[in-house]
């Protein structure tokens, strides 16, 4: 019959080394990250593309008038 206070404990806080946190989980983040922003400004992109196609189809000519653009109809 095993004595089971004579086993080691698999899960003894004394035998679990922390690990440094690697590099490849770093670059994987700024990954994602980069892959967000160009997401990010894509759908942008897309949704201005849209808008001025509208509004040419409309008949209207787009006006840019400092940092926004509007769209004006005859």
């Amino acid at each position: 019959m095993v004595d089971p206070k004579n086993l080691k404990n698999p899960f003894n806080e004394e035998d679990i080394v922390q690990q440094p946190v690697s590099m490849k989980s770093w670059g994987q983040k700024l990954l994602v990250a980069l892959l967000c922003v160009a997401s990010f400004y894509g759908g942008w992109k897309s949704y201005e593309s849209n808008m001025v196609n509208d509004c040419y189809a409309s008949g209207g000519k787009m006006v840019e008038g400092g940092r926004t653009l509007s769209c004006q109809l005859p």
